[in-house]
């Protein structure tokens, strides 16, 4: 089987699997560079070296956490290919990802949070920036959202996260008011939750949210670079500060592992600084 008959089935294949539109559209990328550098060669004629002599080459001009994507994207199509019999052995199989440095997620002060809250200029900013704070969610989940997933009884929606695996998660009352009040002064019958400010009116993509974050943010006077995701990593942040305990909070974010989530336990500053004015 040659490489780009490969791409197409294992495509197909993990589309009707679940996975999203946004990983295929990732792992289409980094297969098309793979095929860019070995040409539409037959797979069976691909050995552990010459995968090992790319990703050599690639490394030099990669950081390791990007690398190790790469990896991570040839090893699955291998595995594919092995397990479905096209190919007599795996070459990826032995493949390793680069050890990477822990890094800890960038957050928010409440003080922070408040700049932004004042920067915002209309219902729909001020709906979008407390959404996605106070559920703590995805941007990739938010934008998937329709107004009747929205339950206004319970203050919760169901998302749809990694793999389209449900949760729900809740929204504060803050945010049920703001969120209220941009629905009722919108004139369309679009189901989106959060549409275009322009028309014609569609929904509101990825991009177009992380811009309306970064427009708010630089009203805010808030020098450091904001991102959606940076809400998210505040919102587990202040939980904890709060006392939330881990295990909720794992589920709340729909981590699958709660090593995700423990590390969120190291940026809680305020909580270790009181626990270590109770003990020492």
């Amino acid at each position: 089987m040659y490489l780009s008959e490969a791409w197409e089935k294992y495509h197909l294949d993990k589309k009707i699997e679940g996975y999203s539109p946004l990983t295929l559209k990732t792992y289409s990328f980094q297969y098309n560079l793979l095929l860019r550098y070995f040409g539409d060669m037959d797979l069976n004629e691909i050995t552990t070296d010459q995968l090992k002599g790319y990703l050599v080459k690639v490394g030099e001009h990669l950081k390791p956490s990007s690398l190790g994507h790469r990896i991570r994207c040839i090893r699955s199509v291998f595995k594919w290919t092995f397990d479905e019999g096209f190919i007599h052995k795996n070459p990826a199989a032995k493949l390793k990802e680069p050890k990477l440095g822990k890094r800890i997620p960038k957050f928010l002060s409440e003080l922070e949070i408040e700049h932004l809250r004042e920067a915002c200029q209309n219902s729909m900013e001020n709906a979008l920036f407390e959404f996605i704070y106070s559920t703590g969610c995805r941007i990739g989940e938010v934008v998937k959202l329709n107004r009747n997933d929205i339950n206004f009884t319970t203050n919760s929606v169901i998302v749809h996260g990694k793999g389209d695996k449900e949760r729900e998660v809740y929204f504060n009352t803050r945010c049920s008011l703001w969120l209220k009040r941009y629905l009722d002064e919108r004139e369309d019958q679009d189901p989106c939750l959060f549409i275009t400010e322009r028309k014609p009116k569609r929904r509101m993509s990825i991009d177009l949210m992380r811009y309306i974050i970064k427009r708010i943010s630089s009203r805010a006077g808030i020098k450091k670079s904001i991102h959606p995701h940076q809400l998210r990593h505040s919102y587990a942040t202040h939980m904890i500060n709060n006392g939330a305990p881990l295990e909720v909070i794992q589920s709340l974010l729909g981590h699958e592992k709660s090593e995700t989530t423990k590390i969120y336990a190291q940026l809680s500053g305020k909580l270790r600084q009181d626990l270590y004015s109770k003990y020492f």
